[in-house]
């Protein structure tokens, strides 16, 4: 019972997670044209891979062109993508290799801070390169409703949920290969059964509630196509309120499960 209380330990912050989303932020900077290239061309092939493509052989699904229809849910995977990624690989790198967080606990932060810190860049890189895929959307006129507005803010609740999640399997891994198991058993089956590229109602109903229950992309994809055909129903509701639980909960375990990883 000591033990999982002790995962779920309420974290020490102070401003100085500020510190450590600052020094992420002046590195990315440095590369930004390298990390603004990817989030640009990615959204334009899937758009003319399963839009122009497979679009051709598919009418509308409930009324919304089939277009219309998946671009949300690849804003919306750009926001997981985007979190996961920078939470996984790319925190482990920092941790295991670069040396960058026994560096920083070095100083007055402490372990709490710094992965708070990680998480909350994490969000912000879903921010970022979610927001330049909605630019790209837009600009492509597949944005019915003003309300897409608002998709910035639930960006950065999903970036990070998915961050927390993240760095959940970055806490237990034992080296940077074994990601390839979350990738591939979590993040993958979760991309194409979440109501991505098809509706889930033409899925048995216990794979829906499944699919709500057990996947956030499902909610977030939801919310997003909600914001951008207008489609507002109270199951967004449902939606929201399922990520604004879940979101503080992996971020403490994921907290107290790094502390357990690098503090011997």
């Amino acid at each position: 019972m000591s033990k999982l209380s002790s995962l779920f330990k309420v974290p020490n912050l102070s401003y100085r997670v500020f510190k450590i989303w600052l020094r992420n932020k002046d590195v990315f900077m440095k590369t930004y044209k390298a990390n603004f290239l990817p989030s640009l061309l990615e959204p334009i092939l899937y758009l003319v891979a399963f839009g122009l493509g497979l679009g051709g052989f598919v009418d509308t699904i409930n009324g919304t062109p089939y277009l219309n229809f998946i671009a949300p849910a690849i804003v919306t995977m750009s926001m997981m993508f985007s979190a996961f990624y920078e939470c996984t690989y790319a925190s482990f790198v920092r941790m295991y290799f670069q040396k960058t967080f026994d560096a920083i606990i070095a100083t007055p932060v402490n372990i709490e801070e710094v992965i708070t810190g990680e998480i909350l860049w994490g969000a912000t890189k879903s921010l970022i390169n979610s927001s330049i895929v909605l630019a790209v959307i837009t600009a492509a006129g597949l944005v019915s409703s003003p309300l897409f507005l608002l998709i910035p803010l639930v960006a950065f609740l999903v970036g990070f949920l998915f961050s927390a999640i993240a760095m959940c399997f970055t806490a237990i891994v034992p080296n940077i290969d074994a990601f390839n198991y979350p990738a591939f058993l979590f993040i993958t089956p979760m991309s194409l059964m979440s109501g991505t590229f098809f509706p889930l109602t033409a899925m048995p109903q216990i794979v829906q509630t499944i699919a709500h229950v057990v996947f956030p992309l499902t909610n977030a994809v939801d919310i997003t196509r909600a914001l951008t055909l207008g489609n507002i129903e109270t199951s967004i509701l449902f939606s929201l309120a399922w990520m604004l639980i879940v979101a503080p909960i992996f971020f403490i375990l994921a907290i107290n499960l790094m502390k357990k990883r690098l503090i011997k």
